[in-house]
């Protein structure tokens, strides 16, 4: 998963390289900010990917089978990253990773809601 944030922040021009005391982070803040919210979009994407799928009504010529939607992954991904994306977007330039962190949170609270009210 590193190696595909690597590759992705070196194309858009990023300075990926890693600090010597945290190898875990990177020495260029935008950059660090960048891979946690890589990280946060990956996570609320897996929970919305396990999400329970909606069942499709047949029609009225069809059989009385109940199938079950398999969502395209490329309509998961597109959702997930504009969610995510809109509650990054709200964010300023004054709130740091403090401010990253709150999203995240409020990213979990609202799939954890979800699975609550479809359960």
């Amino acid at each position: 998963m590193r190696e595909a944030f690597e590759a992705w922040a070196q194309r858009d021009g990023h300075i990926t390289r890693r600090r010597e005391d945290k190898p875990d982070e990177y020495l260029v803040f935008e950059t660090q900010r960048r891979w946690v919210i890589w990280q946060a979009a990956l996570a609320h994407g897996k929970a919305a990917a396990a999400a329970p799928k909606a069942p499709v009504k047949p029609k009225d010529d069809a059989p009385a089978v109940q199938k079950t939607l398999q969502p395209d992954e490329a309509s998961v991904r597109n959702r997930v990253l504009n969610e995510v994306l809109d509650a990054f977007s709200e964010l300023d330039d004054s709130a740091g990773l403090d401010g990253i962190v709150k999203v995240i949170q409020s990213l979990k609270k609202k799939q954890k809601a979800l699975a609550e009210d479809q359960s």
